[in-house]
């Protein structure tokens, strides 16, 4: 569906799509607060499905980032060293010439040092290779909260671990346990 017609009512669409109370949209719309109008215009049938369509068109926006914030996640959280490093007579050796697009994608820095070592004759070329990768633990983390995994329960209790007792107000006057 095209955007509206009537400024004010595609205004008032976008607000309602994006969460806003139908007297909340309408006053942003450019009208006077008036609920009955902002209720009726909510069911005007153009309105209503211009306010479907944007909300559509969001949620397909915001799953395709969801899914790519995700993914991105899954490549620092689910990274292993050994993808990166080849054990060479029991010492490891850096070898990123194999390191794919996904696996790049958990690396955080990387500093080459070439340098020599020795004196004189005996000096030879040293180059140093060190690596770090993002913080696995963290985008795991960040993954299982995304899924629920990670519940976090908070109990409230009253003195010395009694159940708190709720006060009533009746008649101005507070009532509870005494």
């Amino acid at each position: 569906m095209p955007i509206l017609d009537n400024p004010r009512h595609e205004k008032y669409a976008q607000e309602l799509a994006k969460g806003a109370s139908q007297s909340d949209a309408y006053v942003a719309a450019g009208y006077a607060r008036n609920d009955s109008h902002a209720s009726r215009l909510a069911r005007n049938g153009k309105v209503a499905a211009r306010v479907e369509e944007l909300q559509a068109a969001g949620a397909e926006r915001a799953e395709i980032d969801i899914a790519r914030v995700l993914a991105e996640l899954a490549k620092i959280g689910f990274a292993n060293m050994l993808d990166y490093v080849q054990m060479v007579d029991g010492s490891p050796l850096v070898d990123l010439s194999r390191v794919t697009r996904e696996q790049a994608a958990a690396i955080a820095q990387v500093v080459v040092e070439d340098f020599k070592d020795g004196r004189g004759d005996d000096a030879r070329d040293v180059r140093k290779v060190t690596f770090k990768l993002h913080d696995k633990r963290a985008a795991l983390v960040d993954i299982g909260n995304h899924l629920g995994m990670f519940k976090s329960k908070v109990e409230v209790t009253g003195k010395d671990g009694k159940d708190l007792v709720p006060i009533v107000t009746i008649n101005g006057s507070a009532s509870g346990p005494g």
